[in-house]
């Protein structure tokens, strides 16, 4: 390397004279680390990726399980956010945030997203057809960022949509015994719900998401208990834990620590180690292993109009992942 007339080392590979400025820095773009332009995850991450969608998939079947048990959805919601906050907040930090943020975040996944999500699938909804409709979250999100933030909509964006609400259109053409009014209503305001939450997520800024669950879940609980006390009755309750089996205990165990707490915190722990456009799409799965381990474990039929619905709304999300890492591809060309 050469020593120019400001102090700054330059590269053999400029082809400027030694007392000539460096044009745009190009000796610093030299010696800057090279990365791949093509992110791969390694084999033990990708793995670790694929049980987290795994289990936040077949979680579905679990909650059917539980609701079977006869745990009242409610209840069942409150002992999940329970056991997600008890005992870990007494041996994790509370995250850098607000006591608002906290409570805001807890209410509107606990009550409003799970809690209506289990009243949902409780008589109202098959699981299969709730791990697609509950991803209608990703289109909330991103309306809700378009009308608080004032960002403009882009073509891309509504192409997905339109596609999307293609898959709800079939879906509400064929209300039966796999979904009702009711059904598809609970779970459009669970995704909602869980929209809202995300954005709460994003104003809190750089946490630890782990953290921030476990804290933000032991605000879920008064109110999930609150309601079903007054809509469950405390009879309910108590007939539903004495006739709770091994059974019916690991359902709710199995939402805290596996799908809370593994799954959030081995999620954020890949997102905190490669590029988000790496390991978002990844969440893609989660119908599709929603859907499947329903009509595996649970013998729900997978009917054509059902199959058309799930390629409508995972095509409209696959558009609005993919299509910005596609235009920034062929403009690089």
């Amino acid at each position: 390397m050469q020593r120019i007339g400001s102090g700054a080392l330059r590269t053999g590979n400029c082809s400027q004279p030694p007392d000539r400025p460096c044009p745009k820095g190009l000796c610093d773009k030299l010696r800057a680390p090279k990365f791949s332009a093509e992110p791969v995850l390694p084999t033990p991450h990708l793995l670790l990726a694929i049980a987290v969608v795994f289990v936040w998939g077949t979680n579905f079947v679990v909650i059917r399980w539980g609701l079977e048990g006869g745990m009242p959805p409610f209840f069942f919601a409150t002992l999940r956010f329970a056991l997600s906050a008890l005992p870990w907040l007494l041996f994790m930090p509370r995250p850098a945030v607000s006591i608002s943020k906290l409570a805001s975040f807890g209410v509107l996944l606990g009550v409003g997203q799970f809690g209506l999500l289990y009243l949902a699938i409780e008589d109202h909804i098959s699981p299969g057809l709730a791990s697609l409709v509950i991803q209608l979250q990703v289109f909330f999100t991103i309306g809700l960022s378009l009308f608080l933030l004032k960002e403009r909509v882009r073509v891309f964006q509504v192409v997905g949509l339109l596609m999307a609400l293609g898959g709800l259109l079939l879906i509400a053409l064929n209300l039966g015994a796999q979904v009702t009014w009711i059904g598809l209503g609970l779970v459009l305001a669970a995704a909602f719900f869980w929209a809202c939450a995300n954005l709460v997520a994003k104003s809190a800024g750089r946490v630890n998401m782990l953290h921030f669950v476990v804290w933000s879940s032991a605000f879920a609980v008064p109110p999930l208990l609150a309601l079903s006390l007054l809509l469950e009755g405390g009879t309910a309750i108590g007939h539903a834990l004495q006739a709770a089996s091994a059974a019916t205990w690991a359902t709710v165990l199995w939402q805290a620590l596996g799908n809370s707490l593994f799954g959030y915190g081995a999620w954020n722990w890949l997102l905190a180690r490669h590029p988000a456009a790496t390991i978002t799409p990844m969440a893609l799965l989660v119908p599709l292993f929603g859907m499947g381990s329903s009509a595996w474990l649970l013998g729900e039929p997978m009917p054509g109009w059902k199959l058309g619905a799930c390629a409508l709304v995972l095509g409209g999300l696959a558009v609005i992942i993919f299509w910005p890492r596609l235009q920034g591809r062929w403009s690089r060309i």
